[in-house]
């Protein structure tokens, strides 16, 4: 199997040091070079032919957003950013995933040559996840296109129902596009897309601006109610509980399942558990397993479940094991999905 060739992008030269050498280490990945700016990332490009580009958003003559949004269509490539966790640099993180990356790696604030040597672990692991991506599908435009909104009206009997998601790799695409299809009267919803802590918060005010439902971080004792989405925060890991008469969640430090926390299979389980035949699961593009076993219990509970179809799906893993396990008792393109959970919410009994 050939070494996935990765182009380190970014203006610190002690950045570039540690990450072109730590990453030289990992048998599966090669180095092809470094660039301090932009300009000399494009001509790398063209003559190294990279797999991944790794990029840094505060960057010298021409910020990496500028840069991102003026190479994919032009030259698709999978992009990790690896960004700070402050500032103006992490909301134009966030907003590059609409120009097509793909991962995210936080750069630490502080004790910069200790932080970025322990954090090669994960960047090793999604460089190689994102050597697996199809990018090819930016190329003179965008991947996913917007779903018509979906007005109130439709969900008269949803205050006692659950919608759970699970997404990672190209996950923040698709659930902007399903998120903000959704009426604001929608059942009660709770998301955990894979993500660095702060930029779940971000994302979840982002998305709070466009939509119809009010999207907010999850807190624990937060409720799951009928117009509400919440974003499991990063770094932690979210379930459904019963308290009383309503459902609320448990937002709680705990290791890492399947490698990440917050985990689908710990949000899947514990709606299955607690919710049963009056939920909806549905698991969206992303690599790796995460959610596949939770689904199956879902489904195995009562609950009605979904996967994302390959066509649709920036990177087919969660969504092919969710299939392939039985937990998904029907796979759906990414612009049916909104349509597809609120009937099966409606043929619920309240």
């Amino acid at each position: 199997m050939s070494r996935v060739k990765v182009l380190i992008v970014d203006d610190s030269a002690v950045v570039r040091e540690i990450l072109s050498t730590g990453l030289a280490g990992y048998p599966d990945i090669e180095v092809v070079g470094v660039a301090g700016d932009v300009f000399r990332a494009r001509e790398l490009i063209l003559s190294k032919h990279p797999d991944v580009l790794t990029l840094d958003i505060e960057m010298p003559r021409m910020d990496g957003l500028v840069f991102l949004k003026k190479l994919m269509p032009q030259y698709p490539i999978p992009v990790v950013m690896v960004s700070s966790l402050t500032g103006p640099g992490a909301a134009a993180t966030l907003e590059a995933f609409q120009y097509g990356a793909v991962e995210v790696v936080n750069k630490p604030t502080s004790n910069l040559r200790d932080g970025l040597t322990s954090m090669l672990d994960d960047l090793s692991q999604k460089i190689l996840a994102a050597s697996l991506v199809d990018v090819s599908r930016w190329k003179n435009d965008r991947w996913a296109e917007a779903i018509p909104r979906i007005p109130a009206g439709a969900l008269s009997q949803s205050t006692d129902k659950v919608v759970a998601i699970g997404a990672s790799t190209g996950g923040t695409v698709a659930l902007r596009a399903i998120l903000t299809a959704l009426p604001a009267d929608m059942a009660g919803t709770v998301v955990v897309q894979h993500m660095p802590p702060v930029f779940t918060r971000m994302f979840a005010e982002k998305l709070n601006d466009e939509c119809q439902v009010q999207v907010k971080e999850a807190e624990n004792g937060d409720r799951v109610s009928q117009g509400r989405i919440l974003i499991a925060p990063g770094g932690f890991q979210t379930k459904v509980i019963r308290s009383g008469g309503e459902y609320q969640v448990r937002v709680q430090e705990g290791d890492k399942v399947n490698g990440h926390a917050p985990s689908v299979d710990v949000l899947f389980e514990s709606v299955a558990q607690v919710v049963g035949a009056n939920a909806v699961g549905v698991v969206l593009t992303g690599m790796g397993r995460d959610g596949a076993a939770g689904l199956l219990k879902m489904r195995q509970s009562g609950s009605r479940t979904l996967s994302q179809d390959e066509a649709t799906s920036l990177i087919y893993g969660m969504p092919m094991e969710a299939w392939n396990m039985g937990g998904a008792e029907k796979q759906v393109g990414l612009s049916q999905i909104p349509q597809e959970v609120l009937g099966l919410l409606k043929r619920m009994r309240p």
